[in-house]
């Protein structure tokens, strides 16, 4: 028997032909209700909002062999799953698509100076809000901390544009740079280098306050600092010191710390910082990506055919 904890229209037929679905669509709220029913379950389909399993969940459930996730980061769920030997699939990769796109965009207007030409037309009402330098999408340098999930796939959408791209990634080999076109580089040398910087670290202990003062007083003139990874990597006053010294910088901040941003936080109200509420992730019919994965890969599971999705101990220590 399935359970399944989400419901995305015109694929729930799909996975109703693949499998013995239970009839109603569990949640940590019915969970209790339900649970003398659930024994026979052997996979779960789920998304966001999984309670976290406990010991309740896995008696409730004594079968359960594998979770299919439609969502992005696992982390709340992975462990307990893992450390019992159920199956985890997450839509991780997928889930990086759109973060990627949001991501692109802002490259590209950040390379026609449209953030720091709007602030300043605001004040000016002139066209002299545009009289500073502005490279446009030809020949420019762009820089992106880390080549995770998403960082890859930005650099793939990247790649139909004449930019040069430099990274910074300590596990980044010499032929993965190869493969992908980038130039291999310092931490320094990102901010000292490119027009636009686009963070995507892995969200581990070990980087928290990793992008401090040096980094941010060092950027070019003009340049622009996007944050779509986590805002526990920047030092949120050495950010702000740098931006209020700096008025040409830009900041485009889809992740704080915390969020949202205390009602003092100095990012509300500085001219050259852009903030939005952590809206990069999957929305809309873009749920039917992450449905489409996770079916995917467990009629490939229950095929008994190698998984291209599944989060294992050594996956989960690399996520962001």
């Amino acid at each position: 028997m399935v359970l399944c904890s989400v419901r995305v229209d015109a694929r729930d037929a799909r996975i109703e032909m693949l499998t013995d679905l239970y009839p109603e669509v569990i949640t940590g709220n019915n969970f209790d209700r339900h649970a003398d029913g659930l024994a026979e379950v052997e996979m779960i389909f789920a998304t966001w909002g999984i309670p976290r399993f406990t010991d309740r969940h896995f008696s409730a459930m004594p079968n359960l062999k594998a979770v299919f996730y439609a969502a992005g980061n696992v982390k709340s769920i992975a462990s307990q799953l893992i450390d019992k030997n159920i199956v985890l699939v997450g839509a991780w990769d997928i889930n990086a698509i759109p973060v990627a796109e949001m991501c692109l965009s802002q490259i590209l207007l950040s390379l026609r100076g449209y953030f720091r030409a709007s602030r300043q037309y605001s004040v000016s009402h002139s066209g002299d809000a545009k009289s500073f330098p502005r490279s446009g999408v030809f020949g420019e340098t762009i820089g992106l901390i880390g080549l995770g999930k998403i960082g890859t796939r930005l650099r793939n959408l990247l790649s139909t544009f004449p930019l040069k791209v430099i990274v910074h990634d300590p596990f980044l080999t010499d032929q993965r740079a190869i493969d992908l076109n980038v130039e291999s580089v310092t931490l320094n040398e990102i901010f000292e280098r490119s027009l636009v910087v686009s963070n995507h670290i892995p969200d581990l202990e070990s980087t928290v306050g990793t992008l401090t003062y040096s980094h941010f007083g060092a950027m070019r003139d003009g340049a622009t600092f996007i944050n779509s990874g986590r805002g526990a990597q920047v030092v949120e006053s050495d950010l702000i010191r740098a931006l209020e010294e700096r008025p040409d910088l830009t900041a485009l901040l889809d992740v704080t710390l915390p969020e949202p941003p205390t009602c003092d936080s100095s990012l509300w109200t500085l001219p050259n910082v852009v903030i939005s509420p952590h809206i990069g992730g999957t929305v809309g019919d873009e749920v039917v990506r992450l449905a489409d994965c996770v079916i995917d890969e467990y009629e490939r599971w229950s095929a008994g055919k190698p998984l291209n999705y599944q989060i294992t101990a050594d996956v989960l220590a690399t996520m962001g």
